[in-house]
């Protein structure tokens, strides 16, 4: 008998060692309170809103989570699509639009300029008005 080791058949996770390799590759405004607090001020002298950005940037992900929710649950779970949940969805649609709105109150534009600019982006993307998978799985430079 041989006292070698067996691999594992799959890796194994170190999470200690993860969470230090996650501390040292996080950036200062994101570690530390009072380089946040530096940050938010650099980027208030500048004319960022932070406070509405970061209402919006986080009102925008929960209430879509929330939308997103209901979907999955209409999907895949077997809840019905009546008014009530399509209410619902209505419902948190208008709360991602507040926060969507106070998103284009922080950068200083209207809900029409973004939607002008979206359309824009599409059309460069899609010339002939319709979706094609190759332009959207094979995006020319610049085009975000």
């Amino acid at each position: 008998m041989t006292d070698k080791k067996k691999k594992p058949s799959h890796p194994e996770a170190d999470f200690d060692q993860y969470q230090l390799f996650v501390k040292s590759i996080t950036s200062p405004a994101s570690s530390d309170s009072e380089a946040l607090i530096e940050r938010i001020q650099e980027l208030n002298k500048e004319g960022c809103e932070t406070h509405r950005l970061l209402t919006a940037g986080v009102g925008i992900a929960a209430e879509g989570g929330e939308f997103t929710e209901i979907v999955k649950k209409i999907v895949f779970q077997g809840k019905p699509w009546n008014d009530d949940n399509k209410k619902h969805l209505m419902i948190e649609l208008g709360d991602v639009m507040w926060y969507v709105m106070q998103a284009c109150t922080a950068l200083g534009v209207s809900l029409d300029e973004v939607v002008i600019a979206n359309t824009y982006k599409l059309l460069a993307r899609y010339p002939m008005a319709q979706f094609s998978v190759d332009k959207s799985e094979n995006r020319v430079e610049g085009d975000i």
